[in-house]
């Protein structure tokens, strides 16, 4: 050719690019078997993809399609630049990249055939080393980077002196590699779902005759969360039986005849779905298990059986409900693998559940079991023993293993009187403890089996129903107090929202899928942090795995690698720059919004407080208007009210700075002190020597005439200050204007205090806190700010509260804050008239509980799970008798109820609608979704009807003799699923 070298070679690459993208084997695949491929499978439209879903005739002819294109494109290099051979290897990387780039497959095909016509020696090396070693191997990913590396070594080892043919062979296998690992492989595909004539092919490259032990590292992508757990517990060396697994579309016979199994030591086959015991879904007894298999014909008809239950109705329905359920957190379901161990004899077998999973706190280990195996205690069928260890904090130091931790008395067992010795329990607990802490710190469901010598672990997965965990760690401090409802449903999505933003500025991508609105909760009333995605925010910072507990238990952290640190650069410095500029935004923000806001609230004479006196009222709508433009001016300074105390304490940390040489006068609650110390140093020299209570005080003062000067400037520190409370971030609580007792009593204090302190005494910062102290001022007027639309808040609710009493909407005040913010827009705009008939009953529940909360001795400090739903209408009914069981799954509701002794008897369930069933396996699970209660004859915690009905959440008593006799159909009952009591109702 007589066209330039850069000339030629740009169109040599722009011709690959093109050929590359041409759909030539999806042609063929539609012309010969009528299937489209960017619809079938995977999507790609790849070779395997033709064997696969068109069949060998079509496989044949895609072959020849592609492998024409990789000796098209060499010979086209070869012709258009001979003097530059490496460029033919240039021209096939353009080729595969325009493959892949019109998703046309990886090319996999093109860069062999590519490679004979550039040189036939190089390609047979590599064929001849890398099949051999996949021959012996039997992995294909290990096969396909063998081939990859082999390829610029043996170019190197044929052309020492070409670095260009090096440096292309090394582009060409980074290229394949990397398109290797972000696309679907279609050999992945289930066998049994191909083409009948290539299955065996794809057996062969599925590497189907190699056994996948538990004594090699598995993940839960290819082999399922249970297996892989299990492997993971086997290698770390706990007592996990031998064990092996079955992919689907393997060759079950051949899978038989390795492991060979005998009557004296029988095998048991059980599901590992992928998205089975994983976080957010158990498929608790969904899929089979099959026992005692001690034949080669038995174990194959077990494999099938095991993949077959993949497609029950009842599977089927519970993957589309929890998919549903778990949409936002990414669970994925995929093709069924099935476990296969060696079957444990065992004299004691049980399931532990290292948390509660009725209570949902405390540090005890509910226990359920029984003599022989475990089958019987999850099956439902059956009422267990039931135990419950107490573990102490320093459980650390006990050795399960050990039978003498059985005697250690700091292990405190409750519960049943039964056959399973109390030694084995204590170890059973240590050891779910333990198990707990090595998984992350997520409570566990262990499922194990004592034989007389060895305690074995048959499976540990995830409590679902206890997660997300939560924790009073920063929280206590931040939110401190027992929280009402309308005070929560405010500040939670301002809370959350500001620290999604925090926290996606720093994470950037990797925030994706994180459900910010979910970072608090309330529990017994009181503000709680989520532990689990805080801590899965620190992982995806690259902060080590003790981040959470550290977050639940207070526990030292370590550093982060400085790969990790290096990674949250980029948003570290984003966050650096909101915080460089922070008090220029914040001045902006102040004089454009903020401070014209305060002003109109403040000379607004709706909601004025002086006292108990309340100025002219506005109407319902009008109120709601103002309650919106406070929100609003909320959302603005809530940024701020976390970035700042932020910033404070960063630039303290940084520079070093001594909190004594800092000024805190522009923080509110300090400011008023030292106003009210001031005050109280005046009237000193006016009160005689004598002690006073307040009240004597305040009479003292306003019996005297120079005791009209002392007032004056209280009423006016009463007015400058009273948007202060004792609890700054709850608008339920009353401001020092509507309540002055707390400052009279603080005031009577001083006045008889010769010795004030310093609150009042100015400092001036020195030179190196400059930077710190105006962090710390704007860390007070943010406060400032804060508090004043809060207390603005709160009058405009006490107002609107006024109009509902005179209404009859409301009886008593402070009932307002007992409901949420949405029913209180409900009752201004009359849009759902039954509300108006709920609201009492809503709000005395709502007081009862906020009660019952204030009055509990102590408030767990780590909580586990979502509240308990309670499904409870008005009623007028009278308990009549009281039935009562084990409360299996909290909540409370109240419905009629339906008798069903058998599942052929159910047909449809009417809404609240409370199931009585003789007992609860997987089985009844479609009647459980659609249930507003359980009841069963029998059956313990901790089996699997329990557990899923604890993940529908539906409020469960089970061991009710008789239930199915005593209960009637269509009488009307209230059960309680955490004490286990039933009223039937008159």
């Amino acid at each position: 050719m007589s066209l330039p070298p850069f000339l030629a070679g740009c169109l040599v690459l722009i011709a690959s690019v093109l050929l590359g993208g041409l759909p030539m084997l999806a042609a063929i695949v539609r012309w010969v078997s009528d299937e489209d491929l960017s619809h079938q499978g995977t999507g790609n439209l790849g070779v395997s993809a033709a064997f696969y879903h068109g069949g060998t005739v079509a496989g044949i002819l895609a072959v020849l399609s592609e492998a024409s294109k990789g000796i098209l494109v060499v010979l086209l290099a070869r012709w258009m630049l001979p003097q530059l051979p490496s460029f033919e290897l240039v021209a096939l990387i353009a080729l595969v990249l325009g493959r892949y780039s019109f998703k046309q497959g990886a090319g996999t095909t093109n860069t062999v055939w590519g490679i004979v016509t550039h040189d036939w020696r190089i390609a047979l090396f590599v064929a001849l080393i890398s099949g051999a070693s996949f021959t012996l191997i039997r992995e294909r990913q290990a096969g396909q980077t063998l081939s990859l590396a082999l390829l610029p070594a043996i170019t190197w080892m044929l052309y020492p002196h070409s670095p260009g043919r090096l440096l292309a062979t090394l582009g060409l296998s980074c290229v394949l590699y990397i398109i290797y690992q972000t696309m679907s492989d279609d050999l992945d595909l289930p066998v049994r779902g191909g083409q009948p004539e290539t299955r065996k092919l794809f057996q062969f490259f599925r590497a189907d005759r190699v056994l996948l032990s538990l004594d090699r590292p598995l993940t839960p992508e290819r082999v399922g969360p249970k297996a892989a757990t299990l492997s993971r517990l086997r290698l770390w060396g706990y007592p996990v039986p031998p064990g092996w697994v079955f992919l689907p579309g393997d060759d079950s016979q051949l899978f038989a005849e390795a492991l060979d199994p005998q009557p004296e030591q029988p095998l048991i086959a059980r599901s590992s779905a992928l998205g089975e015991d994983s976080q957010q879904a158990t498929a608790a007894g969904q899929y089979d298990s099959v026992p005692n298999l001690t034949s080669r014909p038995a174990l194959e008809e077990a494999l099938d059986r095991c993949l077959a239950s993949y497609d029950n109705p009842a599977a089927l329905q519970y993957r589309q409900e929890r998919q549903a359920d778990n949409e936002s957190e990414g669970e994925s379901w995929g093709a069924m693998a099935v476990l296969v161990q060696e079957q444990v004899v065992g004299v004691f077998s049980g399931v532990a559940f290292s948390r509660d999973p009725v209570s949902r706190c405390g540090d005890s280990v509910a226990i359920e079991c029984l003599p022989g195996d475990a089958a019987q205690v999850v099956s439902g069928q059956v009422t267990p023993e039931r135990y419950r260890v107490e573990v102490s904090s320093d459980f650390g130091e006990l050795d399960w293993r050990s039978p003498a931790t059985g005697q250690d008395e700091r292990l405190v067992v409750s519960g049943d009187e039964g056959d399973v010795p109390t030694t084995l329990l204590r170890r059973v607990a240590v050891l779910a403890r333990e198990l707990e802490q090595r998984l992350q710190n997520v409570p566990q469901d262990i499922e194990w089996s004592y034989d007389g010598e060895t305690l074995w672990v048959l499976q540990a997965r995830p409590i679902t129903t206890l997660l997300p965990i939560w924790t009073r760690q920063i929280a206590a401090e931040v939110i401190p107090g027992f929280i009402r409802p309308l005070t929560w449903s405010i500040n939670r999505p301002l809370t959350c929202g500001v620290w999604g933003e925090i926290f996606t500025l720093v994470l950037g991508d990797r925030a994706e899928g994180l459900d910010f609105s979910e970072t608090a909760t309330l529990h017994y009333s009181s503000a709680y942090f989520n532990a689990s995605l805080l801590g899965d925010i620190f992982l995806r910072m690259g902060l080590p795995p003790e981040s959470l507990a550290f977050l639940t238990e207070g526990a030292s952290m370590s550093r982060p690698s400085w790969r990790a640190t290096l990674s949250n650069v980029p948003g570290l410095l984003r966050l650096l720059r909101r915080q460089w500029r922070l008090e220029s935004d914040f001045q902006a923000d102040y004089r454009h919004t903020l401070q014209p806001l305060l002003e109109a609230l403040e000379t607004d004479p709706a909601c004025r407080f002086s006292g108990d006196r309340r100025l002219p009222l506005q109407s319902p709508e009008a109120l709601i208007e103002r309650i919106r433009r406070i929100l609003e001016g909320l959302e603005v300074v809530t940024y701020y009210n976390i970035l700042a105390p932020l910033g404070f304490a960063a630039k303290k940390a940084l520079f070093k700075v001594d909190e004594a040489s800092l000024d805190n006068g522009a923080m509110p609650e300090v400011a008023a002190l030292a106003a009210l110390e001031n005050i109280a140093e005046s009237a000193r020299h006016l009160l005689p020597d004598d002690r006073f209570d307040v009240a004597e005080l305040f009479t003292h003062l306003a019996e005297s005439n120079d005791g009209q000067q002392i007032l004056q400037p209280f009423d006016a520190f009463l007015e400058q200050f009273g948007y202060l409370s004792e609890v700054g971030t709850d608008i339920a609580v009353a401001t020092w204007r509507e309540d002055p007792r707390p400052v009279r009593a603080l005031f009577a204090q001083l006045v008889q205090n010769n010795d004030l302190g310093g609150s009042r005494r100015s400092k001036t910062p020195k030179s190196e806190a400059g930077v710190v102290q105006r962090a710390l001022n704007l860390k007070g007027k943010v406060a400032e700010v804060y508090s004043r639309l809060l207390a603005q808040l709160r009058w405009s609710f006490l107002t609107l509260e006024q109009l509902f009493i005179e209404s009859d909407q409301l009886h008593s005040q402070g009932d307002i804050f007992f409901l949420v913010f949405h029913e209180v827009r409900g009752l201004v705009s009359g849009e759902n008239p039954s509300l108006a008939e709920l609201v009492p009953e809503l709000v005395a529940q709502r007081r009862a509980k906020w009660e019952r909360d204030r009055q509990r001795p102590e408030i767990p400090y780590v909580s586990y799970g979502k509240p308990p739903m309670t499904l409870l209408s008005p009623s007028s009914q009278r308990l009549r008798s009281q039935l009562s069981g084990i409360g299996a799954s909290a909540g409370q509701a109240e419905g009629q109820v339906k008798v069903v002794r058998q599942l052929a008897d159910a047909l449809q369930l009417q809404p609240q609608t409370i199931l009585v069933v003789p007992y609860t396996d997987s089985g009844w699970m479609p009647l459980l979704a659609r249930a507003s209660g359980l009841i069963s004859q029998v059956g313990g915690r901790l089996s699997h009807g329990a557990i899923v009905a604890r993940e529908y959440g539906i409020p469960a008593v089970m061991n009710v003799p008789n239930a199915t006799t005593l209960l009637k159909d269509g009488q009307r009952v209230r059960l309680d699923g955490e004490t286990g009591t039933i009223d039937i109702l008159s």
